[in-house]
């Protein structure tokens, strides 16, 4: 029975090719999922998706593997960057489809615009008498007066609404959503906050982190690697060290904003800090200072 499953057919082949390098090299060092979660501090459970295709690992892990697998980090690493930039394409796509799918028409209802007109008498029917074609076209009007009345009405409440009550002349303003609106309606499944929403907040409990997220910036300070970690759809970033120890702090700055982060709990080897907002990575820098007293930031 063949020990690794097959990848899913619609993988990028940079992906694929990044995949199975992950699994020759844990194959050639002999070890299990289980031992390469324990040795590389990253949980086995998130290994059983980077090795079977289903979550981009990220850079810290794969250097992590590639330390405890004997394996030329500069190789895994060089696949590594290919399968982020393959796997961020794929993620473009996706939200293209799903925010192009957001904007369709909806259809009107049947009804919704006034009363359909009354069907016309067939040639060969009887003939109407004068008083009922009378009455009938006066119902019509009075319907098609009823609709032109619902129409400005509903125009009318709609100009109120935008304009909050502000009057006639700010009628023609409408005012843009702020960002985190505008991110809010359009957040695929899973994920629970865009934009400012997302400051303070837990990558990965808002669902902003695995596969929405690329590490975007880099910088080594010892033997510890320090990342900016950013996701396009919450429009935020955070900062992350890997390997990290007790006293080891991390912290990412967007502007005036700033977080920090530590090791959450004994045993853990990656540390991060709380998402702050922002319009593209470049705004985001992460910092890492050691117990040690070493400390360096992403350029």
């Amino acid at each position: 029975m063949p020990r690794w499953k097959a990848l899913p057919g619609e993988l990028d082949p940079q992906v694929r090719e990044f995949v199975e390098a992950m699994r020759r090299a844990v194959d050639r060092a002999g070890l299990s999922v289980a031992a390469v979660a324990d040795r590389t501090g990253y949980g086995r459970s998130s290994w059983e998706r980077y090795l079977h295709g289903r979550l981009l690992a990220p850079k810290g892990a794969v250097v992590a593997l590639a330390e405890v697998t004997g394996t030329p980090a500069v190789h895994l690493v060089t696949l590594w960057e290919l399968a982020e930039r393959a796997w961020n394409r794929s993620e473009t796509r996706h939200e293209a489809i799903t925010a192009t799918a957001g904007t369709l028409p909806a259809r009107a209802l049947p009804g919704q615009f006034g009363p359909p007109p009354s069907p016309l008498p067939s040639p060969g029917g009887e003939r109407a008498r004068p008083g009922t074609r009378a009455a009938g076209a006066r119902r019509q009007r009075a319907g098609l007066f009823l609709a032109g009345v619902v129409g400005v009405a509903t125009v009318a409440a709609g100009a109120f609404f935008l304009t909050d009550g502000r009057g006639p002349r700010a009628a023609g303003v409408v005012e843009s959503p702020s960002p985190s609106a505008a991110a809010s309606r359009a957040l695929p499944a899973g994920v629970r906050c865009g934009g400012s929403d997302c400051t303070g907040r837990d990558a990965q409990a808002a669902g902003c982190s695995g596969g929405l997220a690329a590490t975007a910036k880099t910088a080594t300070v010892g033997v510890t690697l320090v990342e900016v970690r950013y996701s396009r759809t919450c429009g935020a970033a955070w900062g992350r060290i890997t390997p990290a120890g007790p006293g080891d702090t991390v912290a990412v700055t967007a502007g005036s904003v700033r977080r920090t982060g530590h090791l959450s709990a004994p045993g853990d080897t990656v540390a991060y800090t709380p998402m702050v907002a922002v319009n593209s990575a470049d705004e985001a820098t992460a910092c890492a200072v050691l117990a040690s007293g070493q400390r360096g930031c992403t350029p």
